[in-house]
């Protein structure tokens, strides 16, 4: 079992509409609504990855409630048929669930997002939080600590929740932005996924392959940096690596770094080989931006994507001075 936390839930609603125009009426043609949040989208596509997973954070008020039954709706078995289950472990808080609005430009296949706050947590709904976290993270094979804080949350939280875990001896994964990565990953989380953003900001450097090296100095035991379109580069204890699509995809991007990280936490459960994990969350990612919704990846896709995405191993060498690359596939 995988738990994956989300203090920041979400109901993910996705407006598709045939051409964004700004300052005007725009007819939606298609509405969709699924429960969300970074850990919740990773669980489901947990799911499809036939890995058992089980979701929990704060949850409240009528859109939380409309988030539960939409994730109870989906049922034992996924979102289809042959899917591991995603168990509902959400802690009941007095404030409301948070809504994200994605707004698809089916013309130019451009997504417009909307970010609503999250309600504020009080410290006795924290305190209730811990006390269930300690229990789920005892009996996990891996623990994924995603997404923003919600108000009332103390900036150190995930740092917190990163001690708890490797007290329990459970791998962990951070991804976060801003000072609560910076602070989470002195806790030293066995792998942080920053995309190349939040990567800059923690270590002031736009040279990915040397930022990646820096925030493992900084505590995270492996690092696997998001470079949208151009996949992902990783620093581990084992080595460096790159992977790359085999082409670039449009459509609607969100939930596609969460799809990463479900596909780099399931190689991790499966032991498998670094520039296998990589190609795994690569493919993911990308089918994920073909897909309708957040959580959701598109099957066929990444089928057909898998055996083509490119691992290239880095040098130790600072990039530029690197020399010619080994090829994986």
């Amino acid at each position: 079992m995988i738990l994956t936390v989300t203090l920041n839930t979400a109901l993910d609603i996705t407006y598709r509409t045939a051409a964004l125009t700004p300052h005007a009426t725009n007819r939606v043609a298609e509405v969709t609504e699924r429960p969300g949040g970074k850990g919740i989208n990773v669980a489901r596509v947990l799911a499809a990855l036939g890995h058992e997973s089980v979701v929990t954070g704060f949850v409240g008020g009528r859109t939380g409630d409309a988030l539960r039954e939409l994730l109870a709706a989906e049922g034992p078995g996924g979102t289809r048929p042959g899917d591991a289950p995603v168990t509902d472990a959400l802690v009941p808080i007095a404030g409301t669930t948070r809504r994200t609005i994605a707004v698809v430009d089916e013309t130019t296949g451009d997504t417009t997002q909307l970010n609503e706050p999250g309600p504020t947590v009080t410290p006795a709904e924290w305190a209730a939080f811990l006390t269930s976290y300690e229990g789920l993270a005892a009996r996990s094979d891996a623990v994924a600590l995603c997404g923003s804080l919600p108000p009332g949350i103390h900036v150190g939280a995930y740092a917190e929740l990163v001690r708890l875990a490797r007290a329990a001896r459970r791998p962990v994964l951070l991804d976060t932005s801003g000072e609560p990565l910076r602070r989470g990953i002195a806790a030293r989380p066995d792998l942080v996924k920053p995309n190349a953003d939040e990567l800059a900001q923690l270590t002031g450097s736009r040279e990915p392959l040397r930022a990646t090296r820096d925030a493992r100095r900084r505590g995270g035991r492996s690092v696997v940096a998001s470079l949208g379109a151009a996949g992902l580069l990783a620093a581990t204890p084992d080595g460096s690596w790159r992977a790359a699509p085999p082409t670039a995809v449009r459509g609607n991007p969100t939930g596609a770094g969460d799809s990463a990280v479900a596909g780099l936490l399931s190689g991790l459960v499966e032991r498998l080989p670094w520039p296998e994990r990589l190609a795994r969350a690569v493919a993911l990612s990308a089918a994920t931006v073909l897909a309708p919704a957040a959580g959701e990846f598109d099957r066929e896709a990444y089928a057909d994507l898998l055996p083509r995405v490119a691992v290239t191993e880095q040098s130790s060498q600072p990039e530029q001075e690197s020399h010619a690359p080994r090829q994986h596939r």
